[in-house]
């Protein structure tokens, strides 16, 4: 699988996702820190990548203006921290690739929702 992390995802996070073998690129890599948060979404579509953040105004872009691809929202502090990756793994694993890029799912201790994008 391949994911866009946002500017706002702990170090800790891409660092577990680099280490269960997924593709990860960041927002910072690209140097977009200040892209408009649309234009995350769009560029996530194009190349094929499922963003990853921790900002819940991506659900609005989603479902109201239909922007972009899949989106996987952590509720995840540095508390619950291994409860939000673990539940995160199960998801990675129970969902496939294309099922995730036309989904808004939020991730938190213990639990997941997922929704489809129409």
């Amino acid at each position: 699988m391949k994911f866009l992390l946002d500017q706002d995802v702990y170090a800790l996070t891409e660092r577990f996702l680099r280490e269960q073998g997924y593709d990860i690129v960041t927002v910072s890599e690209l140097g977009l820190s200040r892209a408009q948060d649309s234009d995350l979404l769009k560029l996530a579509g194009e190349q094929g990548r499922i963003f990853v953040t921790r900002d819940r105004d991506y659900g609005n872009l989603v479902f109201v203006h239909h922007s972009g691809s899949g989106v996987i929202y952590l509720r995840i502090l540095p508390s619950v921290m291994n409860e939000v990756h673990a539940e995160l793994k199960k998801v990675l694993e129970t969902y496939t690739e294309a099922e995730l890029a036309k989904s808004f799912v939020v991730v938190e201790k213990n639990r997941h929702r997922i929704r489809r994008i129409e």
